[in-house]
């Protein structure tokens, strides 16, 4: 561990010297406004080299590795990271990437702080690493294509207190995403850097209620007071800084915003001269101190305008911003001495002379928790496990638990259940839990336990909205689990039914967020409620417009679209066409990506039979080749649904036992091979 942290450090050191030429900002000095903005768009355009959408993921273990708050290099996620604590859960660099999800701490994947909807998903914007950054894949779909603002009352909250849901900042009523107060102004900036970079680009990109269309401001004004904002309480981070160095080793080109924050103001901003210092903060007090973190509070400094933040330093160098004069710091190694004081900044970046210094030891705490107990399978489908456990013990407080898949470190969580998506299908898995403390001691491994993923059906989607959240006449964006996909719903109401309950769109979208083994034919019911005309629903698939539709009208009609074929993970939109009319959705249901899918080819080619057939005593006997090379075969019914499924089923007989099936046809799958039966 000492060696791994030496190499970090190093590592770390050497892109902090990455920094940008003396020469690179030639040229800005004296500008202001539109004119400063063109010319950086000018800078960091030139030399700038695209990696690839691919790429990204190469860059990130150097960009967005956490060695600022657990100090632990996991993935550094805007949407998980808890910068007070232990974080819910997180991901290692490579291994759990996106890929199916259903809960959050399922995988990680690209965040596009600019939707790449707004684009097009085109070069370089795709790829531009310093507005993209690893978030978890859960909360990155709730955000879907929102743009960024204030919410008060949240259709969601992410465990680490990610807000979506309708905007209370002025100017917009639509649908937004706030994040946590630590990532505001690192949001800002890469939404800044974006607007300079391709200012020559924005009139012919989607607003969002986000861009403007013109290269200057090129935000809408409301979003721009947001971003202003944001800039201001949140000042550039140590983590921003490395980040912003990592990214000019790896793209050749860096974000004006980090290097220069003054620059926001100087260019969107109300320009205010002030040559004042804030007042020194007093009376700095240390009042506790664990294994990793230390609680510090002052008494605030006064300024000519405002104090904006403090900048905390820990043993003579700066380790993070506070917007108050309460902190935790965290990411400290047991056992080790630290000085501790402030000072304060106003937005002119003026500073006070430092606090009084504090010091403190933190807490050695070298007892390993117990092992977690009981570890369980829950529901097994085609590219997930669900787990549980019952809780580990520690002298002090257990903090998170690490989750090994077939030996290999898939990621943690600090609860004692976990959804482990992004498997392939018909693959065995063991899987085991380990239990970590604060200081990084870690427990004997628990129990482990063994499951085989389920081979893929016909079906993979049907959703009949019984689970949607409660009956209500409010149009809002709703969130929801069921079946295993998560979907999402903007301009929306509740209580409507057809068949049973329904989604209603008004001016809005139906989505199904990161649906595993993609999309062969859909099928969707709709009805116009109230009153209004006839239209359709245009059907995107990965944010791309398939160019098919689903029409609706005033009597209720079941529509199938046949030959979407996309494979792969995928996100399905309905999105309505008109802006008025209320159309309700009901039993969308979706087939597998056609290569995936047992259909009546791979049927036709079964080199094994099935007699009787039709079956008439609750027994199927078997004949081919091979038979005990198979290690599990599953029964779907012709709706896709699977309703059987048998390990082993040939080991001891060619014969395998119906259980209580009802009249209908059938598909046995087993191994490679299908055979369809029916049930008299």
């Amino acid at each position: 561990m000492k060696k791994l942290t030496t190499l970090l450090l190093g590592f770390m050191f050497s892109l902090t010297l990455a920094q940008a030429p003396a020469t690179y900002y030639d040229g800005t000095t004296g500008l202001t406004g539109a004119a400063l903005k063109t010319k950086l768009s000018a800078i960091i355009s030139a030399g700038a080299i695209d990696n690839g959408y691919n790429g990204l993921y190469n860059g990130y273990p150097t960009t967005d590795t956490d060695s600022f708050y657990e100090n632990d290099g996991s993935v550094l996620d805007m949407y998980s990271e808890n910068p007070n604590g232990t974080d819910p859960y997180n991901f290692r660099h490579g291994i759990k990437k996106c890929g199916n999800y259903s809960s959050e701490g399922d995988c990680y994947n690209r965040e596009h702080v600019v939707p790449q909807s707004f684009f097009g998903s085109k070069a370089p914007m795709v790829s531009d690493i310093h507005f993209i950054r690893p978030t978890d894949g859960k909360v990155n779909g709730m955000r879907s294509n929102y743009p960024f603002g204030k919410v008060t009352n949240a259709a969601f909250t992410s465990k680490n207190g990610t807000k979506v849901g309708p905007s209370t900042s002025t100017g917009y009523t639509g649908t937004v995403c706030e994040p946590i107060d630590e990532f505001k102004g690192d949001i800002a900036r890469m939404i800044f850097y974006f607007v300079t970079r391709y200012e020559s680009k924005l009139s012919g990109f989607s607003s969002g209620g986000m861009l403007g269309n013109t290269t200057y401001p090129g935000l809408t004004e409301w979003e721009k007071n947001v971003l202003l904002t944001w800039a201001a309480q949140d000042p550039v981070s140590p983590a921003e800084i490395v980040r912003n160095n990592a990214s000019y080793v790896f793209q050749k080109n860096r974000n004006p915003f980090i290097d220069h924050p003054e620059w926001i103001q100087t260019i969107w901003g109300t320009q205010v001269i002030d040559n004042e210092n804030p007042s020194t903060p007093t009376n700095l007090v240390l009042n506790s101190i664990s294994t990793a973190s230390a609680n510090l509070t002052w008494t605030a400094s006064t300024d000519n305008i405002g104090v904006a933040y403090y900048k905390v330093y820990v043993n003579g160098t700066f380790h993070m911003n506070s917007s108050t004069n309460a902190v935790t710091v965290s990411g400290l190694t047991q056992g080790t001495a630290y000085n501790f004081y402030v000072i304060a900044s106003d937005a002119a970046g003026n500073v006070s002379p430092q606090s009084n210094t504090v010091s403190g030891t933190t807490l050695i705490d070298n007892e390993a928790p117990t092992a977690p107990t009981n570890l369980t399978l829950g529901s097994v489908g085609t590219n997930n496990i669900a787990i549980s456990w019952t809780a580990a013990t520690d002298n002090v407080e257990v903090a998170s638990y690490d989750m090994y898949v077939n030996g290999q470190l898939m990621g943690s969580t600090t609860s004692t259940n976990s959804n482990i998506a992004n498997l392939d299908p018909s693959t065995t898995y063991t899987i085991y839990v380990v239990a970590k403390d604060a200081a990084g001691n870690a427990s004997p491994m628990s129990n482990s336990v063994t499951a085989t993923t389920l081979a893929i059906g016909l079906n993979c989607g049907d959703e009949n909205f019984e689970s949607i959240p409660a009956s209500a006449a409010t149009y809002s964006t709703y969130n929801w689990t069921s079946n295993g996909i998560s979907w999402t719903s903007e301009d929306s109401r509740t209580d409507e039914t057809i068949n049973g309950r329904a989604i209603t769109i008004r001016d809005g979208f139906l989505t199904a967020l990161s649906a595993p083994n993609g999309i062969g034919d859909l099928t969707v019911t709709t009805l116009r409620k109230y009153s209004g005309g006839t239209g359709t629903f245009k059907i995107f698939i990965n944010d791309i417009d398939t160019g098919k539709t689903i029409p609706y009208g005033a009597t209720k009609m079941t529509t199938t679209v046949t030959g979407l074929n996309v494979s792969g993970t995928v996100e399905i939109s309905l999105v309505n066409t008109s802006t008025k009319d209320r159309v309700a959705i009901d039993d969308m249901k979706w087939t597998c990506y056609a290569g995936l899918a047992t259909n009546e080819n791979t049927i036709s080619k079964s080199n094994f039979t099935i007699y009787p057939n039709p079956v008439k005593n609750g027994e199927l006997n078997i004949t081919g080749k091979d038979l005990t090379n198979i290690a599990i075969a599953q029964i779907f019914d012709y709706s896709g649904k699977l309703v059987q499924t048998i390990s082993q089923p040939f080991r001891n007989s060619n014969k395998i036992i119906l259980k209580n099936l009802p009249k209908g046809v059938y598909i046995l799958k087993a191994g490679q091979q299908s055979a369809k039966f029916i049930i008299q």
